[in-house]
């Protein structure tokens, strides 16, 4: 059984930093691409980045690019998302997903996902 558990949320000023962790157990996060998508209230949840299966691309939504940066620990099996220069529309519910699919932009080709962590950013 896959399960991914995310952790690292909080409150946080603006223009500061979180790093959020994605553990996974029942799926190897190398062998699979591996996502972080967000969700706030009365909005649908939108792709943010996502690091390619075995070779490690990495695909950044332009709304982070250049302040998110996903990495992943093999030796931990776990995801990161490290997210800098924070600003109050950053304020959502933060997910990471898996898929085996190539469409990673895409929640929809995502099979497993993590319970969410939420991040609010004070101005």
């Amino acid at each position: 059984q896959v399960q991914l558990v995310e952790s690292g949320g909080g409150l946080v000023q603006a223009g500061g930093s979180l790093r959020l962790s994605c553990a996974a157990s029942g799926r190897t996060v190398s062998s699979y691409t591996m996502g972080w998508f967000r969700q706030a209230p009365g909005k649908e949840r939108e792709f943010l980045a996502a690091i390619s299966r075995i070779v490690g691309s990495t695909y950044y939504a332009d709304s982070v690019k250049g302040r998110f940066t996903i990495s992943r620990e093999n030796a931990k099996n776990t995801v990161y998302l490290q997210m800098n220069s924070l600003k109050p529309e950053d304020t959502a519910v933060y997910y990471c997903a898996t898929t085996i699919r190539s469409g990673y932009r895409n929640r929809n080709e995502y099979d497993y996902w993590g319970q969410g962590t939420q991040v609010t950013v004070s101005s």
